[in-house]
């Protein structure tokens, strides 16, 4: 299917379509270059709902001046309709999920791979196997490490380390599936304010609600925590600095500046940016949000190829 472009002057549809990665449906955003220089593939955070970046990759594609296939890889089990009959993915498995992906479509230009929140650690680990075809690799709002000045996180550990409080919210979250569309858009509205997209309020309402997708937002989201108590492989970011870039913005406790401040002592290679104009760590929910973070990261490939 095709989106409606937002922007008239568009050459080209950003196309919502689904993908069987090692037998997984998919679901994929994708814009396709007529002679592509680079392919850049595109990693969501957690929730991986991937039209929730619809805004983001339009953006991203025209910024770039059609000089890039765009594809952003939607999280497995993170679907409108239940795929994979209720199959739960750890963050290890969506990481081998992404390098499949790539396999699966046999994309031969080289690769910028960018990610959001939790989809910068694995964009990193797409790094780590694919020294030779990916070229570049850029965090955005980058969750790397868990906070243990957040009270958020902590509130977070308790439910999804718990069985008894993450089936409770499963169970009530999933609740809300039987509510009519124009309720849960009422709730969506209220909840997550006016500012939010049209696209995102409907990516909300289609796809949270869902029994499968948020137990796998939760599971995924317990996988993540333990992974990330261990310190993050600053060998490796020193190795691959020249290759790395991270954004990070001013009030987010998923990728807080003290982090900004570690990374650049122990990988000072590294190309690091701060967002000052008053996003949020979601962005994609905000057309104006996606649209500033789509030209700093055209900005920055297009500095990267200059070099």
């Amino acid at each position: 299917m095709d989106f409606t472009d937002l922007d008239s002057n568009a050459t080209k549809c950003v196309n919502l379509r689904l993908c069987s990665v090692s037998g997984c449906m998919t679901e994929i955003l994708e814009i396709r270059a007529d002679r592509p220089s680079f392919h850049v593939v595109f990693v969501p955070g957690n929730p991986g709902v991937i039209t929730f970046y619809k805004e983001f990759v339009e953006s991203l594609f025209k910024s770039l001046g059609g000089m890039a296939s765009v594809s952003a890889v939607g999280a497995s089990g993170h679907t409108e309709k239940n795929w994979e009959h209720g199959k739960l993915y750890s963050l290890q498995e969506q990481i081998d999920h992404k390098i499949e992906f790539i396999k699966v479509q046999n994309i031969e230009a080289p690769l910028v791979l960018v990610g959001h929140s939790i989809g910068s650690y694995i964009a990193l680990e797409m790094l780590r196997r694919l020294p030779e075809k990916a070229m570049y690799c850029i965090g955005l709002y980058p969750f790397l490490a868990l906070n243990l000045q957040s009270k958020k996180q902590a509130v977070i550990v308790k439910v999804i380390m718990s069985r008894v409080l993450s089936t409770m919210v499963t169970l009530f979250v999933a609740s809300l599936s039987l509510l009519p569309r124009q309720v849960l858009r009422l709730i969506s509205e209220l909840s997550n304010g006016k500012s939010w997209s049209n696209t995102a309020h409907e990516a909300c309402c289609s796809h949270l609600p869902q029994y499968h997708t948020i137990r796998n937002v939760l599971y995924m989201a317990r996988t993540e925590f333990i992974k990330l108590s261990e310190t993050p492989d600053w060998e490796f970011m020193r190795e691959n600095q020249e290759k790395i870039s991270f954004l990070y913005g001013i009030d987010d406790h998923w990728g807080p500046l003290q982090m900004f401040e570690e990374v650049s002592r122990q990988a000072s290679g590294i190309a690091l940016s701060i967002e000052r104009e008053g996003h949020t760590h979601g962005f994609c929910c905000t057309e104006a949000g996606s649209i500033w973070v789509a030209r700093h990261v055209a900005s920055l490939i297009k500095n990267k190829l200059a070099r």
